[in-house]
């Protein structure tokens, strides 16, 4: 008992200095930051041949969360979380300014590892949309594996729209997590 304790203290503690601000940064610096990072994770993505689609899907959207480091850390019961940029089309079909928000995800499953992904979320539908910023929140089903450096996905959620209208590529960047889990997620505003 006390060694899930141990591990799920852990767990928390990752997750939760991941979402956190280099203590030297203004909150300027960080806004930078983080675009830059969302920048390139939108690069690193569409480079990767296991993901394709995602072009494809990007073309459709309605909006695009951008999460440039997800940490995510399990042991039968998991946490993941991360900062990141929402965008959203206008109505003439060019891409608003950036929202700023912070994921923290619990999972339960059959889940092992640690690791630290960059995730994009593609908002499909305005109802979608509507939900993450009203009821912030999305809840899903998840499956993968990531060895090293090596590891993509694609996962299909829902928001309390109950459709499954936001589908989530992911390249992992560095750990080691395998596992099967049902997901419940928050995403928060950040001003």
């Amino acid at each position: 008992m006390k060694r899930l304790a141990f591990v799920l203290l852990v767990m928390v503690s990752v997750v939760g200095l991941s979402g956190c601000q280099e203590l030297r940064e203004t909150p300027a610096q960080g806004t930078l930051r983080l675009l830059d990072w969302s920048a390139d994770t939108l690069n690193n993505i569409a480079r990767q041949p296991q993901l394709k689609d995602f072009i494809q899907h990007v073309g459709t959207a309605r909006a695009v969360m951008i999460l440039p480091a997800m940490v995510k850390a399990g042991f039968f019961f998991g946490a993941e979380g991360g900062s990141g940029v929402l965008l959203a089309r206008n109505n003439d079909g060019t891409w608003g300014y950036p929202a700023f928000y912070t994921l923290g995800a619990a999972s339960i499953g059959l889940q092992f590892g640690i690791q630290d992904t960059e995730t994009i979320l593609v908002i499909r539908n305005d109802g979608a949309l509507r939900a993450i910023i009203k009821d912030q929140g999305k809840f899903g089903a998840d499956l993968g594996v990531t060895m090293g450096v090596i590891g993509a996905g694609m996962e299909a959620s829902t928001t309390s729209n109950l459709r499954a209208d936001i589908l989530a590529f992911t390249n992992a960047k560095v750990g080691v997590f395998a596992g099967a889990s049902l997901e419940g997620a928050v995403l928060a505003r950040r001003r």
